[in-house]
């Protein structure tokens, strides 16, 4: 019985790597298909601009201002759930955590508060809503 210590850790650190796998495939699939990496990562500061005036208004549900913050906090985290040396999926995370977020904001609160707080470009707003796979329109 002593001898077989080391199989707890390994069954922990065995059974953390299997949830990460799943996790990783789970990501992939949800990943749209309709928009680059490369053009969600150029989005990225008006991204954190939308998501802290999301978070920051008072009209928002709590719930989702709480998820907000934590999705903030993530992003602010030089660790990532996938590192970025992967190629494809590691810069991916970081778009589709974000996506998955935005959808279950405008699903609470609605797609217009998306029009009301976003920064940037009309263009900018149209790939947003294309990667978060909501409609283009209001």
């Amino acid at each position: 019985m002593s001898s077989s210590w080391w199989l707890l850790p390994l069954g922990l650190v065995g059974g953390v790597l299997l949830l990460w796998a799943a996790l990783v495939v789970a990501l992939w699939v949800v990943k749209p298909d309709d928009i680059s990496v490369r053009d969600a990562a150029g989005l990225l500061p008006d991204l954190v601009r939308l998501l802290k005036r999301l978070a920051a208004d008072p009209s928002m549900p709590r719930r989702i201002r709480i998820e907000l913050a934590l999705l903030l906090g993530y992003l602010a985290l030089p660790i990532d759930l996938i590192p970025d040396f992967i190629p494809v999926v590691g810069y991916a995370d970081d778009a589709i955590i974000v996506a998955i977020v935005l959808r279950s904001v405008t699903r609470t609160a609605g797609a217009a508060v998306l029009t009301r707080h976003w920064p940037g470009t009309t263009q900018g707003l149209r790939a947003v809503r294309l990667l978060c796979r909501l409609p283009d329109t209001d």
